[in-house]
């Protein structure tokens, strides 16, 4: 992507996200009191992620799963830390509300790859570190292709292994054709079908 190709995307995340959480606050404040009280800890979860140029962020998402720090950091469907409210919230996408304030802070966009945990993005070699060259996002191509990915992942053998032999070698091939053929018209119709779901 370009510098002014960069400069309209920030434009338009930093102009959606002001919007969005003027519009979303009540939701998000809510979200975050259920799962405080649900999970008898804090609602707000915070995690290290990779973002543009591989460097570290914390980002912010309303807690989803019981507290446990020896769980994996992969999620299936079936996983017994996802508590009531949480299965709601990742239905609905409205764990993912808060992300507006990483766009506004800007380690994030509104369209873009996912940020991954330590281990996976942070690794890419050669030409895949173009996925490195621009900021994560809160949904993308790869994101809405493997909307259902907790349910792909809950019906196989090894969720840790499929996904790191076959569905993240092609998040990875599809956030690249995104990137090389980036359009405003393009992040806005990602944003829409991912409302549409």
């Amino acid at each position: 992507m370009s510098p002014k190709q960069k400069l309209i995307k920030r434009l338009f995340d930093l102009t959606l996200a002001v919007v969005g959480l003027a519009l979303s606050w009540p939701i998000i404040l809510l979200a975050w009191l259920v799962a405080s009280i649900e999970t008898r800890s804090n609602g707000l979860f915070v995690q290290e992620r990779i973002g543009e140029g591989g460097k570290p962020f914390l980002i912010y998402k309303i807690r989803t799963m019981y507290p446990d720090q020896k769980g994996s950091t992969i999620t299936t469907a079936k996983d017994a830390r996802i508590t009531k409210s949480g299965k709601i919230f990742r239905r609905y996408k409205i764990d993912e509300l808060p992300q507006l304030i990483n766009i506004l802070k800007g380690d994030m966009s509104f369209v873009g790859p996912r940020p991954d945990v330590p281990g996976y993005a942070d690794r890419l070699e050669g030409e895949d570190r173009i996925i490195l060259s621009i900021k994560p996002g809160i949904t993308g191509p790869a994101s809405i292709k493997y909307k259902n990915e907790e349910e792909i992942l809950a019906k196989v053998e090894n969720p840790k292994e499929y996904n790191d032999k076959v569905i993240w070698p092609d998040k990875v091939r599809i956030n690249k054709e995104y990137i090389k053929n980036w359009s405003l018209k393009k992040d806005i119709s990602y944003i829409l079908k991912t409302f549409k779901g």
